[in-house]
């Protein structure tokens, strides 16, 4: 026979699920109710009165979703925008978090004065926005064909720390930029795991790639070290020795 002890403890075990419960299905709701606010958003083309927020877009841990904090976006959103006109492309592949900044930075400017903007990304949630193209590394330059060697500036976080997904990733990159040779105006911004770095300096390497002592923060926090790879330096950061 159960004792009132236990009773009492699996009522209260109860409670505490169910209030776990709720909340969970009030977190679902709040999100729906963005992304929805989000898609009536774009039908207007995006309101430049309200900024666009990652809030809208839960992660999925299971594809390797991990969005950075909005500190981190908008200063790698920042980097690709300096010195940028209305002539530079600039290529997001894998990194919404920071699309999302780069739109926000931009929408105070007039259309034809931003440069363009093409958000690469395997998460069709995303295709509410107009720059959106489907992406999947796995199949590296499955792209139109008329964006084959027109970018200036490239943002890559590879989903996954495989060997694998790195080089297919560094040859979506090599397939959209414009130049491939160090020392030329083409900027690369590189964000993955630090166990990754022999891998990403032989992948990168023609263009001048190095180890940038510019920490990568997370919303969610993330238990691999994370580094920002580039082939520039910037008042945001310098190369590590």
């Amino acid at each position: 026979m159960q004792s009132a002890s236990n009773s009492k403890s699996s009522r209260q075990l109860s409670a505490g699920a169910l209030d776990a419960l709720k909340q969970f299905y009030n977190e679902r709701d709040t999100r729906e109710k963005a992304f929805e606010d989000l898609k009536a958003q774009a039908e207007v083309n995006f309101s430049e009165q309200q900024p666009l927020s990652m809030s809208a877009f839960a992660e999925d841990w299971n594809a390797s979703q991990f969005w950075y904090d909005d500190s981190t976006a908008t200063e790698l959103a920042r980097q690709l925008l300096d010195g940028a006109n209305p002539e530079t492309q600039i290529a997001v592949v894998s990194a919404p978090s920071v699309f999302l900044q780069l739109k926000n930075l931009l929408s105070s400017e007039d259309e034809e004065k931003r440069p363009k903007i093409v958000l690469f990304e395997f998460d069709e949630r995303f295709a509410v926005f107009r720059e959106f193209m489907k992406y999947d590394f796995e199949h590296p330059t499955r792209l139109a064909t008329d964006l084959k060697g027109c970018f200036d500036r490239i943002i890559c976080d590879p989903p996954f720390l495989s060997e694998d997904c790195q080089t297919k990733a560094a040859l979506t990159a090599r397939w959209l930029a414009k130049s491939w040779v160090s020392n030329s105006s083409f900027r690369m911004i590189l964000c993955t795991g630090e166990r990754m770095e022999p891998l990403i300096h032989r992948l990168y390497g023609k263009i001048g790639i190095h180890t940038t002592d510019f920490e990568v923060k997370h919303t969610k926090g993330l238990s691999n070290e994370f580094r920002c790879y580039s082939n520039f330096e910037s008042a945001c950061w310098q190369f590590q020795s």
